[in-house]
C-alpha cells in the first residue's frame, strides 16, 4: 500500500473513530437531556399547581371549583408556537389529584373520582414525602405513547391533603431531540469530510515531499546530476541538506580516486616516451635524430599538457549540478567566436568552415562552458576531416529545445565505437595523423549539454561524414 494511502487511511481512521465516540455520546444523551428538561418544567408545574388546588381540595369543592374550570378552558386551548423549527398547535398536560389515601379526586382526563391511584410511583412516593415520578406506556401497544408523571404534595394549614400529579406525553419533546440529532450528525458529517480533505492535503504534502526525496537520492544513486528538492522547511529540509552533505563527501573521494588513478594511467605513456628520449639524448648521435628525439620530447609535453587541462576542465564540470551563472546569451556571436579562435587550426589544413546559425537564435546559460563544448566538437571535426574539405554548424529551434550539430566531412565513426563515443579517454585515431586524442572532449560536451537541460550525441550522416549535436533546454 503506498505511503499516501496509509497516511490518508490512519489520519481517516483516528479523526473518525474519534468523531464516532463524540458523536455517539452526545447523540445519546440528547433524548434523556431533553426528557431531563421536560421532567424539570413537569416538577415546577406541579409544585405550582399544587398550591392553586390546596383551598378547593380543603373544603372539597375541587371538582366544581375554579380550578376545574381553569384546567377545563387550559386544555381548549390551541397555541400557535413554533419553538426552534418545531410547531405546536395544542396544549398536552394531564393533571389529576388525589386525596392522602390516594383515591382519584380530580383527572382532567375525565377518569372516575374514588380510582385507587396509590400504587402509582408519582403518588406512592409523594404520599410518603418522597419524590414522585414515573413514566408508563399510555397505551402498551404504542411505543410512543411515553409518558412522564410528576407529582407534588398538597399541603393546607400544616396537613397533607393528597397529591397533584402533572402527565406530559415525551412525544411532545420528541422532534426537538431528533431535531438536534440531525443538525449534530450533519455537523459531524462535515467535520469527518473537512477532516479527511485536511488528512489529504497534508498526505499529498508529506508523500510529495517524500518522493522528491526518493526522486533525488535515486539520482544520486544512478550517478546522474540532481539538485536538493524544495521540501520546504522542517524535518525533510534537514534530511535532504544531510543527504547532500553525504553525497558530496562520498562523491569527492570516490572522484579522486577514480582521477587520480586515470591520471596516473594516461601519464605512463608519455613519461615513458619523454624517459627514452631523454636517456638517448645523453648518447652522441647524429643532429637529425638528436632532433627528432627533442621533438617527440616536445611532443610528450604537449600531450600530458592537454591531458591535465582536459582533466581539469573535466573535473569542474562533472562536480557541478547546476548552472552557476546563466544568462540569455545569442547564439551566433559565439559561435563566431570559437570559430575564430581555430582559424590557424583551419589555414593548416586548408578547412572551410560554414556557419548556419541565425543571429535570432538566443540560449540561456552559460557562455564559458558553451564555447568550450563547441569548441571541442570543432577539433573533433577538423581532427577526422579530410584536408580541404568542409565543416558545417548549424542550429534551429524544434521542440527538444536549441539544436547545435557541428558536421565534418571525415570517414564517419565505425559502428563498433559509436556506442562508447562519450566514455572518457575513449577515442579513435585521427584519419589525418593517426593520432589518438584526450578522449574527454565529447565527455565534457556530454556534461556540458546535460547541465543546461540537453543532451549530446554523434551520428554518421548519410553522403560522409560525421555530426555532433548538442541539445539546449
Amino acid at each position: 500500500m503506498r505511503l499516501s494511502l496509509r497516511v490518508i487511511l490512519g489520519f481517516f481512521a483516528i479523526v473518525a473513530l474519534a468523531a464516532y465516540l463524540l458523536l455517539n455520546t452526545f447523540l445519546q444523551e440528547v433524548k434523556p437531556g431533553v426528557k431531563q428538561g421536560l421532567e424539570v418544567a413537569l416538577v415546577d408545574t406541579a409544585h405550582l399547581l399544587a398550591e392553586v388546588a390546596a383551598p378547593e381540595l380543603a373544603q372539597g369543592r375541587l371538582q366544581e371549583g375554579e380550578f376545574a374550570r381553569a384546567v377545563a378552558a387550559y386544555r381548549t386551548r390551541a397555541p400557535r408556537a413554533r419553538i426552534f423549527g418545531v410547531d405546536k398547535r395544542k396544549v398536552e398536560f394531564r393533571v389529576y389529584v388525589t386525596d392522602a389515601r390516594g383515591l382519584l379526586v380530580y383527572d382532567s382526563d375525565g377518569d372516575r373520582p374514588g380510582t385507587d391511584y396509590s400504587r402509582w410511583n408519582d403518588v406512592y412516593l409523594t404520599l410518603r414525602g418522597g419524590y414522585g415520578v414515573r413514566a408508563s406506556l399510555a397505551d402498551p401497544a404504542d411505543p410512543a405513547s411515553h409518558t412522564m408523571y410528576v407529582a407534588a404534595p398538597i399541603h393546607w394549614e400544616g396537613r397533607l391533603l393528597g397529591s397533584l400529579t402533572v402527565a406530559s406525553p415525551t412525544a411532545t419533546v420528541t422532534p426537538f431531540a431528533e431535531r438536534s440529532q440531525r443538525r449534530v450528525l450533519n455537523a459531524g458529517l462535515v467535520l469527518l469530510g473537512a477532516c479527511l480533505v485536511i488528512g489529504g492535503g497534508i498526505s499529498w504534502g508529506l508523500t510529495r515531499a517524500i518522493g522528491r526525496m526518493r526522486t533525488y537520492a535515486r539520482d544520486v544513486a544512478e550517478g546522474h546530476r540532481a539538485a536538493i528538492p524544495d521540501v520546504g522547511g522542517g524535518e525533510l529540509a534537514e534530511l535532504g541538506q544531510a543527504l547532500e552533505t553525504m553525497r558530496s563527501k562520498l562523491e569527492d573521494r570516490a572522484y579522486v580516486e577514480r582521477y587520480v588513478a586515470t591520471l596516473t594511467h594516461e601519464m605512463k605513456s608519455p613519461l615513458a616516451a619523454i624517459r627514452g628520449a631523454a636517456e638517448l639524448l645523453e648518447e652522441e648521435m647524429p643532429e637529425a635524430d638528436r632532433l627528432r628525439f627533442v621533438a617527440n620530447i616536445r611532443e610528450q609535453e604537449t600531450r600530458l599538457r592537454t591531458v591535465l587541462e582536459r582533466m581539469l576542465d573535466q573535473a569542474a564540470v562533472e562536480q557541478r549540478q547546476s548552472l552557476e551563472d546563466p544568462r540569455e546569451l545569442a547564439l551566433a556571436p559565439l559561435v563566431r567566436r570559437v570559430v575564430a579562435s581555430k582559424d590557424v587550426a583551419l589555414l593548416r589544413r586548408a578547412l572551410r568552415v560554414e556557419v548556419d546559425v541565425a543571429d535570432s537564435l538566443h540560449v540561456r546559460g552559460e557562455a564559458f562552458l558553451l564555447e568550450q563544448a563547441l569548441s571541442n566538437l570543432l577539433d573533433n571535426a577538423i581532427a577526422f576531416s579530410p584536408d580541404g574539405g568542409g565543416i558545417t554548424i548549424t542550429a534551429s529551434q524544434g521542440e527538444q529545445g536549441l539544436r547545435l550539430g557541428v558536421r565534418d566531412a571525415g570517414p564517419g565513426v565505425p559502428d563498433y565505437a559509436m556506442a562508447r563515443l562519450f566514455e572518457p579517454f575513449y577515442s579513435l585515431p585521427s584519419p589525418a595523423t593517426g593520432r589518438k586524442g584526450t578522449g574527454l572532449g565529447l565527455r565534457f560536451v556530454k556534461e556540458v549539454a546535460e547541465l543546461h537541460g540537453g543532451r549530446a550525441g554523434l551520428e554518421n550522416v548519410a553522403g560522409g561524414g560525421a555530426e555532433a549535436w548538442i541539445t539546449l533546454g
